[in-house]
């Protein structure tokens, strides 16, 4: 598909939404905050197709996604926020100006994880490495993003980094869930008190 036909299926997108909004009884209705379940259902199903499905379904998948930014953009226009367009070009600035080996000539740098880091701190004027890590991720999610935001900002910790692979991380997992619900604890539990444990140490290092 050229470009210009991608730009018309996008066009045809935002106009199919205005038209549901005006007409649609159940598409008039919605909001930011009603739309939110959906927005995680169609996420995990992106993920789903990633993972088991066929290009079909990946494609079909995606389109559900889409459908759900482009949701969200309409209803914003509608009291003047932004619409699709502010979201397509903040995207797009927000890529060039953290990829100058990309678009500005400058040499790739070694470690581009936490140079990218290292951007978006400055550019959102963070104050710790946690900051900006979605509360509502599952907790185990939350757990990798601390630890990768951690290390890409050299910030110590005393957690082992010997390799393993896919398979064993895998199995190791199951087993302490395994382990865990033999004695009667609910390790997502455990896992979010271990957590805010690691969190509390690495922002009391003003880190």
């Amino acid at each position: 598909m050229s470009a210009d036909a991608g730009e018309d299926e996008l066009r045809r997108l935002v106009t199919v939404m205005h038209a549901l909004r005006l007409g649609c009884p159940w598409d008039m209705e919605q909001t930011h905050t009603s739309l939110l379940h959906y927005l995680v259902e169609e996420t995990a199903e992106v993920v789903d197709a990633a993972e088991t499905g066929t290009d079909d379904d990946l494609r079909e998948e995606l389109g559900d996604l889409l459908l759900q930014i482009a949701f969200h953009s309409e209803i914003a226009s509608e009291r003047g926020a932004f619409d699709i367009a502010d979201v397509a070009r903040g995207i797009s600035d927000k890529l060039i100006a953290r990829h100058p080996h990309v678009f500005a000539g400058e040499e790739a740098p070694g470690d581009l994880n936490a140079v990218w880091e290292q951007r978006k701190k400055v550019e959102k004027q963070r104050e710790s490495s946690l900051d900006g890590i979605p509360v509502s991720l599952p907790v185990l999610a939350r757990a990798n993003k601390v630890i990768m935001r951690a290390r890409s900002h050299d910030v110590p910790l005393s957690l082992p980094t010997e390799p393993i692979d896919a398979a064993a991380v895998g199995t190791e997992l199951l087993a302490l869930a395994s382990r865990a619900q033999a004695s009667g604890i609910d390790p997502e539990h455990a896992l979010r008190v271990a957590l805010r444990d690691l969190e509390s140490s690495i922002r009391a290092e003003g880190r």
